[in-house]
């Protein structure tokens, strides 16, 4: 079987440093942060650190791309659906993707519409609508999609992983283009639950530092269009080519790591083989990184069974916090973009190296050659994903 390549085409996100990629990308190297103090009761009871999207602002987005909705007017759409719909229409302004056959849509999310599990919510906008698959139905008949939409849920590797997924898709020829969105929110449940594992970190969250004490939870919405066809591509930007992409499971813990690494090696191994690429052509990493001290560990560890201990690596959670199902999408995003920019960004909150084996933690945003990006993420219940983007202008 021929297999076809698979470009990048276009991106956009929304954050809580604002929307569209260039803006957040000029933030970045700036070295801004969207991680705030949160006192929101409605979230938790006492103040925490986290990073929260403005609700004007995506009503805003939302407001501006009624000319794209394929319903009536009057149906209504969730937070969480305007999120992702505000996302992907920023990649449509860029390069309008098509709503045919040859397309699908991929909905990278861990929870949804979870906030409509309250009484008085299920009341108004009933029980179906809490469902995964229900969200991603109600923004695919926004956009008129031909194909049903598809849902890749599996915790925090979702975004890697449905880019990879996406990916292999068009390479075997049975879609043409993939639209991958990565979209999680800030919710009672959400917060809730990363205060009873004790995870939450009080200050801004410092990955692979000595102080680190964990993560920062954050939300967000980022689009990713895959193509294989060459005619999407815009000739005033370096084509972007996505090689490979791999996943495993340690099966270690429901919410820990397996403290080896073998299970991340495992996942970047598979994306180095399908990308037939051995470890001294990759030229920076954008780790997981979620500051935790079992996480940070485990990486560390995974990087050097992988021979990649030297390579520069850095973690994007003190800019975004860590943004669950959206994290993968999101910081490929700005893999993508530093590809095209040749740069590296430092690894925002990282002081004195805090895990135990040698790593080349990236401690000032710079210009930098780079060829072949790693992105990595972990999850909960052990899952593990990899995915190798190109600059094929540096070839």
């Amino acid at each position: 079987m021929e297999y076809k390549k698979v470009f990048v085409v276009a991106d956009a996100m929304v954050t809580s440093l604002g929307p569209g990629s260039q803006k957040n990308m000029e933030a970045l190297y700036k070295g801004e942060s969207g991680v705030r103090l949160i006192n929101d009761p409605k979230l938790f009871p006492e103040p925490f650190m986290g990073a929260q999207m403005d609700s004007k602002q995506i009503n805003r987005c939302f407001s501006n791309n009624a000319e794209f909705n394929q319903l009536d007017e009057s149906f209504e759409f969730t937070r969480f659906e305007k999120m992702v719909i505000s996302a992907m229409s920023g990649a449509y302004r860029q390069v309008k993707f098509p709503t045919d056959r040859k397309t699908l849509f991929i909905l990278s999310t861990t929870k949804g519409n979870i906030d409509l599990i309250q009484k008085d919510q299920l009341k108004k906008w009933g029980k179906d609508r809490v469902m995964l698959w229900k969200a991603a139905e109600m923004i695919a008949r926004f956009w008129g999609f031909e194909n049903k939409p598809r849902v890749l849920s599996n915790a925090c590797i979702s975004g890697v992983e449905a880019i990879s997924i996406g990916s292999q898709f068009i390479r075997q020829g049975q879609y043409e283009n993939v639209i991958v969105v990565g979209a999680d929110m800030l919710t009672e449940f959400v917060v809730s639950g990363f205060m009873s594992f004790q995870s939450l970190s009080s200050k801004v969250c410092k990955p692979f530092d000595e102080e680190r004490d964990g993560l920062n939870l954050g939300e967000a919405s980022a689009c990713i269009f895959l193509s294989s066809n060459q005619d999407f591509l815009q000739k005033d930007k370096p084509e972007i080519e996505v090689l490979g992409g791999g996943s495993s499971n340690d099966a270690n813990h429901i919410s820990g790591p397996s403290r080896t690494g073998d299970g991340q090696f495992f996942a970047i191994r598979a994306a180095l083989k399908e990308a037939k690429l051995k470890p001294n052509e990759i030229d920076y990493i954008s780790a997981h990184g979620t500051a935790t001290p079992y996480n940070d560990e485990m990486e560390c560890k995974a990087l050097h069974l992988a021979g990649l201990q030297e390579k520069p690596v850095n973690s994007l959670k003190a800019y975004f916090g860590h943004t669950l199902g959206a994290a993968g999408v999101l910081e490929s995003i700005v893999a993508i973009r530093n590809l095209r920019d040749q740069k590296i960004l430092k690894s925002l909150g990282y002081k004195k190296h805090g895990v135990p084996l040698p790593l080349n933690v990236i401690e000032e945003t710079k210009e930098w050659p780079v060829k072949n990006v790693l992105k990595t993420a972990s999850g909960f219940g052990g899952c593990n994903a990899a995915v190798i983007f190109s600059n094929r202008s540096r070839r």
